[in-house]
């Protein structure tokens, strides 16, 4: 069957009332046959919302908000994990991050703090902060292990970055990560 718009119909909408002819000739592939009783507008907001749909879930999860951080002269963008539930969801499930993109966690108590790699999938390095920013000690972390990474220290704050970020810029415990202040306090 071939559905034709009646004259006066709004464009795009397909008529059920509309002039049906039907054709003798070979069907129209089932992909070709256009949908019955759906408005175009609709077809249209369901592929949209599907490709939107693809680019946050591409990472597995939304990205949070983001503070700029700097680590000498380089410039660090950080998603801010500052509630309980971000901290637990961490970079669970993202499939990859930016050169120099990463995760910064707002801990409540000045504390000795340990991070693990649960349903994380990308090989990532960790600082360890104190309420300044100075790096207490850095730990490279295998993806989706539960091994425990801990401050050595008391620490306020935890920067991970793609595993060797640190090592790579040369950037070692004592360094400071200016910016964390912009990330507020935890929730």
């Amino acid at each position: 069957r071939v559905f034709q718009e009646k004259p006066g119909d709004s464009p795009g909408f397909f008529s059920p009332a509309a002039d049906v002819k039907l054709q003798l000739a070979q069907p129209l592939p089932p992909v070709l046959i256009p949908p019955m009783a759906l408005p175009r507008y609709l077809w249209l907001t369901v592929f949209a919302f599907t490709l939107l749909s693809a680019g946050a879930g591409a990472q597995g999860q939304p990205t949070l908000p983001s503070v700029p951080l700097t680590a000498g002269l380089y410039l660090i963008k950080a998603e801010v994990a500052a509630s309980y539930g971000t901290r637990m969801q961490g970079l669970m499930q993202r499939e990859k991050m930016g050169a120099n993109e990463g995760m910064l966690f707002v801990f409540p108590d000045r504390d000795k703090q340990c991070m693990w790699m649960k349903n994380t999938l990308l090989p990532l390095s960790v600082a360890f902060l104190d309420d300044n920013g100075a790096i207490i000690n850095v730990e490279d972390m295998k993806p989706q292990t539960e091994t425990s990474h801990c401050s050595t220290g008391p620490a306020r704050f935890a920067l991970e970055m793609n595993l060797g970020w640190f090592k790579s810029k040369n950037i070692k415990t004592g360094a400071k990560i200016s910016g964390v202040e912009k990330a507020g306090p935890p929730r």
